[in-house]
C-alpha cells in the first residue's frame, strides 16, 4: 500500500485533536475506497464533530458508493439536526439511499462510541471531550467493535429517511 494514501488510524496512531480527528476521518475513507472496502460503519451519538460536508469527505464516500455492492451503515442517538448541520451530506444521502442504512438507537447516547468502521482503515474516538482515539489496528478489534454496532443495531428502527415529507 501506498505510504501517502495509508490511514494513520489504519497505522495504529494516536488521535489528538479535532483537526487529527478530521483528517483520520478523510485518510480512512480515501483508504477503504482505495481497497474497495464493501462496507462502512458510522457510529456516533449525532455526528456533531464529523465533516461530513468536507468536500473530500463527500468525494470520497460517493466514488466508494459507486462501486458495486457498497453499503454503509450510519447509527445515531438523533437525526435530528443531520439536515440542519450537514446539508451537503443529507442531499449525497438522498442521492445514494440504495447504499445507506440509517438507524436511530435507543442505547443512552453517552453509551453510544464513536467509531468509523472501514476494514483495516477503522478508527474510534474513546474521547470526544479532548478529541483523543486512535486507528483499530488488529482484525479482532475492529470485529469487537462490529459487535458492538450489532448490539446497536438490534435496539434501532430506522431514521434519518432519504426523503422527508412535509405538510
Amino acid at each position: 500500500m501506498n505510504h501517502d494514501t495509508q490511514s494513520a488510524a489504519a497505522r495504529g496512531e494516536p488521535i489528538d485533536g479535532r483537526v487529527a480527528f478530521a483528517d483520520a476521518l478523510r485518510h480512512s475513507l480515501a483508504h477503504a475506497l482505495q481497497a474497495r472496502t464493501r462496507e462502512l460503519c458510522f457510529v456516533d451519538p449525532d455526528f456533531e464533530s464529523w465533516p461530513l460536508d468536507d468536500p473530500a469527505v463527500l468525494g470520497a464516500l460517493g466514488a466508494w458508493a459507486r462501486l458495486p455492492e457498497r453499503r454503509l451503515i450510519v447509527v445515531a442517538a438523533s437525526f435530528e439536526a443531520m439536515p440542519r448541520r450537514f446539508a451537503r451530506f443529507t442531499e449525497w444521502r438522498r442521492t445514494w439511499a440504495h447504499v445507506v442504512e440509517a438507524h436511530v438507537t435507543e442505547v443512552e447516547p453517552s453509551q453510544i462510541p464513536t467509531l468509523l468502521l472501514a476494514g483495516e482503515a477503522s478508527l474510534m474516538l474513546a474521547d470526544r471531550q479532548r478529541w483523543r482515539g486512535h486507528g483499530l489496528t488488529s482484525d479482532k478489534e475492529v470485529a469487537d467493535w462490529r459487535e458492538v454496532v450489532d448490539v446497536l443495531l438490534q435496539r434501532s428502527e430506522p431514521g434519518f429517511g432519504a426523503n422527508t415529507l412535509g405538510l
